[in-house]
């Protein structure tokens, strides 16, 4: 009886620990971390934990079943490719059909919660996200156009917007801004990963930017966006949204983001490609991070 128990136990834990690979957890965790951000600067005054609470469990159910979903839609690619085919929908772990029943809960539930305790721009905002991402990206930009994810990048970029949405109830400049930092850093994102995963795409007959166009096509276009976002992450500055902190910090990082981009395109190193991509991620978390700092640094003054 007691052999039977821990048997059923671990098999219970490892079934759950699946169900949390299939959610993403790494991606969302940076998906509610900008949420936060997006809440929190449009706080003006005391802050709303209660409301910060379920706005960020609500958005990251919600990144949560568009992974899911993802991952059932693209079950045959990631078969293909060495990157993802240790996933559970791949190995077996996992049945398509619970998979999708598990997206739908959650999915539903991310948008109850949002209506009832947040507000209803947000849960529509939240939902339209989530078609773009699992449907309209998943099932066909991804295999249909070497731009797939930089349209697709609109449900990447949204996260800010929805945590600022939902304190204010209304769409501002400064979420919109935020949005389009992570609209512009979404290519050069991913496109160093396709460039250095270049065989793993072309395997799976993947449309991106290395396979319909060559890794040198790829690598100019990743520098070009570089600047691209250098450019939109002086704006909050500009336009008088942040101060200082925030000004010093995202030209370093910045510069740093150019350089390495730049270097990839003359060196056509694949090395350096997987370096960007990893240095892209603290990029981002650094970026919203000195937004908050620069933000109650100023409150503090003031």
């Amino acid at each position: 009886m007691e052999n039977s128990t821990i048997y059923f136990t671990q098999r219970f834990f490892n079934l759950l620990k699946e169900f949390i690979i299939l959610t993403k957890p790494r991606v969302n965790l940076l998906i509610i971390f900008t949420a936060i951000v997006g809440m929190l600067l449009a706080h003006k005054n005391h802050l709303d934990y209660e409301l910060i609470f379920f706005a960020s469990i609500g958005i990251g159910l919600a990144a949560s079943s568009a992974a899911i979903i993802n991952h059932v839609i693209d079950q045959d690619i990631d078969s293909i490719m060495d990157r993802t085919k240790s996933r559970p929908l791949v190995k077996g772990f996992i049945k398509p059909l619970h998979a999708i029943y598990f997206a739908i809960f959650l999915s539903v539930t991310s948008i109850v919660l949002l209506y009832a305790l947040v507000n209803t721009l947000t849960a529509v905002l939240t939902f339209l996200t989530i078609i773009i991402y699992s449907l309209i990206y998943s099932v066909y930009l991804k295999n249909l156009t070497p731009q797939n994810i930089v349209i697709g990048g609109i449900a990447g970029a949204m996260p800010p917007l929805l945590g600022w949405t939902s304190i204010t109830n209304q769409i501002e400049p400064f979420p919109l801004i935020l949005f389009l930092i992570i609209f512009l850093w979404t290519p050069p994102h991913f496109w160093a990963l396709a460039v250095y995963k270049y065989n793993d795409y072309k395997k799976a007959n993947i449309p991106m930017l290395p396979v319909t166009h060559g890794k040198d096509f790829a690598r100019l276009h990743i520098f070009l966006y570089s600047i691209l976002l250098f450019c939109i992450t002086l704006f909050p500055y500009v336009l008088s949204l942040s101060g200082n902190i925030y000004l010093i910090g995202t030209i370093i990082i910045g510069l740093k983001f150019m350089i390495d981009s730049y270097m990839l395109m003359r060196s056509k190193s694949d090395t350096r490609a997987i370096q960007l991509f990893r240095y892209s991620i603290t990029y981002l978390a650094i970026l919203f991070a000195l937004l908050l700092v620069d933000h109650f640094w100023y409150l503090n003054l003031y």
